[in-house]
């Protein structure tokens, strides 16, 4: 019998969460006894979540202040009941600020309990001391980058890159693209996709922009069409801030309508624009050439400058070490510069093919002609949890 105690606190965690469960139940089988904290993704896989995920699905220091209380509450609790259940790992994904703060309660009380964190800390980009941190804490890392490892290890924690879940999202269907397009009345018209985030402060920020960008391209292509995806949350602010552009509303319908839906849209556009995350992996899975675009704050641009460790934002161009996604970060944030980036891939098809050969690249680097991620997440932790642990360092 193997026994686990798992937390995930947002809907990102829950997904890599369900995936590392299927590959546990596929490895173990009945003799599999999960406890822990997850959402509804989690429990379609068998979990009993202790209480709602959405308790923990808090962004902003607005939203987190008035709710601190009762997540420093959770926090307690949670450590107890690990240190009750006595599993055989301790596994947090991806939320460190809960989840590790639930393993060093449990590691002061259980220091024989083995600690698995599901997501490396990005150390490469900025603040290397987090991983050193975390050493205390966990004893083994599952990274979602091929080049983390070394980071995780040079910190104290043995690490293993297991692959990134986007190499296991499905390829939108010729039968979806279509559907898009019908849909939204686009027929044959070319189709720009815009991301500009999934938090209202990244929309804000980014819409305006988004929407000059569309409309200095527009006025060359009259019939270019827009489509955003957007998460639920936003929908309305998008609208707002980029009135011309058809809107995908995910609110009211299941969650697998909703993501098909979104990589209909993906797939469907000749060209995306979007700002700097994980979703220029998704753009790339979908075979979608993009420009990249992000605005901050003055106060948070002039902190990242200092801090930031790496020359690019897009981890297209990470993952392969190539820099063939154009990025517009900052002050360089503006449709005057943006536009002609979008334009020459519109009009450039050898432009376009090198970022999709950078994009298949990159699905190659991150793990798509191996297992899928989650079964090789689960072979990583049932394999930490026999190994001798690395010796603590004073």
């Amino acid at each position: 019998m193997t026994r686990l105690f798992l937390i995930a606190g947002e809907p990102s965690g829950d997904r890599l969460g369900a995936a590392l469960l299927e590959g546990l139940r596929t490895l173990e089988g009945p003799a599999l006894e999960v406890d822990g904290i997850g959402g509804p993704a989690m429990a379609a896989e068998g979990l009993v979540s202790r209480f709602p995920m959405e308790e923990l699905s808090v962004m902003g220091l607005a939203e987190v202040l008035p709710r601190l209380p009762g997540i420093l509450r959770r926090v307690r609790e949670t450590a107890a009941a690990v240190i009750e259940a006595e599993p055989d790992a301790l596994i947090t994904i991806d939320s460190p600020d809960f989840g590790l703060r639930v393993a060093r309660r449990v590691r002061a009380a259980r220091p024989e309990l083995r600690t698995i964190h599901y997501v490396a800390p990005q150390v490469w980009a900025w603040r290397p001391g987090r991983a050193r941190k975390m050493a205390e804490v966990i004893d083994h890392v599952l990274a979602l980058l091929p080049f983390e490892p070394p980071y995780m290890e040079a910190a104290g924690m043995t690490c293993e890159f297991v692959g990134h879940p986007v190499v296991a999202m499905a390829r939108a269907s010729e039968a979806e693209k279509a559907a898009l397009r019908a849909v939204l009345g686009f027929g044959d018209d070319p189709v720009i996709a815009l991301l500009p985030g999934s938090r209202r402060g990244e929309v804000a920020r980014h819409g305006p922009i988004f929407s000059e960008t569309f409309a200095r391209l527009r006025r060359v292509r009259p019939n270019l069409q827009a489509v955003i995806a957007a998460t639920a949350p936003v929908v309305d602010l998008v609208r707002e801030t980029i009135p011309d552009a058809s809107v995908l509303d995910p609110r009211d319908m299941p969650d697998s309508e909703a993501q098909m839906w979104k990589r209909a849209a993906f797939a469907t556009a000749d060209v995306a624009l979007a700002v700097s995350g994980t979703v220029s992996l998704e753009l790339a899975a979908q075979g979608t050439p993009m420009v990249i675009a992000y605005q901050a704050n003055p106060v948070s641009a002039a902190i990242a400058r200092r801090l930031v460790r790496v020359d690019t934002a897009t981890l297209v161009n990470l993952v392969t070490g190539r820099r063939a996604v154009p990025e517009f970060i900052f002050e360089r944030c503006q449709p005057r510069m943006i536009a002609p980036a979008l334009a020459r891939i519109l009009d450039d098809p050898e432009d376009a093919a090198d970022q999709l050969a950078a994009g298949e690249e990159a699905m190659r680097r991150l793990g798509r002609d191996d297992e899928p991620p989650g079964l090789r997440a689960a072979r990583s932790v049932l394999a930490a949890i026999e190994r001798p642990r690395l010796a603590r360092r004073g």
